[in-house]
């Protein structure tokens, strides 16, 4: 069990926004998720999250119809502009949790931040 976040690299975000980005992404997608699998995602796996990599918006996209399609859950996440961006922007998309196969089917192409 796992839950990952896609980041968009594009964006250049500072480290403290991405961060908060991906908190908000994971904090979503939990919320969103059944409480079986939460439970499922904690006992089992400790709450284990991974972050990866995305290049664009369109890729991000991607990412959620493919994640949608395979009956993941997901919380795509949209800045409201208010700081770092001038506009509302989306920045990243939190996948899960659920069983580590289900999700790497569609991220094995996926590398991590760095």
């Amino acid at each position: 069990m796992k839950l990952v976040v896609l980041l968009r690299k594009d964006l250049k975000m500072p480290v403290g926004k991405s961060s908060a980005q991906c908190a908000h992404a994971a904090v979503d997608v939990v919320l969103k998720s059944k409480r079986k699998k939460v439970d499922e995602w904690l006992k089992k796996s400790s709450g284990k999250k991974v972050v990866l990599a995305v290049k664009d918006n369109k890729e991000l996209i991607k990412f959620n119809q493919l994640a949608k399609k395979e009956g993941l859950t997901t919380a795509l996440i949209k800045d409201a502009g208010k700081t770092f961006f001038k506009k509302p922007t989306i920045t990243c998309l939190g996948i899960g949790p659920d069983k580590e196969e289900k999700i790497d089917k569609i991220t094995k192409i996926l590398k991590t931040v760095n």
